[in-house]
């Protein structure tokens, strides 16, 4: 007597409801559910950016501190002013020298 289809292991296995269940519930969450796979995954690219510019951040205000403690010297506002301003005393001339390197190109 020939083995009909019902006898087959895969079709057992492929008719088991909880084999139906169990697929439903893995294509659920991965790929429709608000907390799936891939949006974690989009949401720890973001939590990486997010963190990588925190550090960017307080590097910079660390860096803007202590510019802000050299200013209290007035010294040191009045070299700030003449390299960041260009700004001078009444009785100078600047000439402000420019590379090739420097400037960017305006299109």
């Amino acid at each position: 007597m020939e083995p009909t289809l019902k006898d087959k292991t895969w079709f057992k296995f492929i008719s088991n409801k909880y084999v139906w269940v169990l697929l439903f519930f893995c294509t659920w969450m991965l790929f429709l559910d608000n907390y799936s796979y891939f949006d974690h995954r989009v949401l720890n690219q973001e939590i990486e950016e997010l963190e990588s510019n925190k550090k960017y951040y307080q590097e910079e205000i660390k860096k803007d501190e202590e510019n802000i403690k050299l200013l209290k010297n007035p010294d040191q506002i009045e070299k700030f002013a003449r390299e960041k301003y260009y700004m001078k005393r009444d009785s100078e001339d600047i000439y402000i020298i420019e590379y090739e390197g420097d400037t960017l190109k305006r299109e």
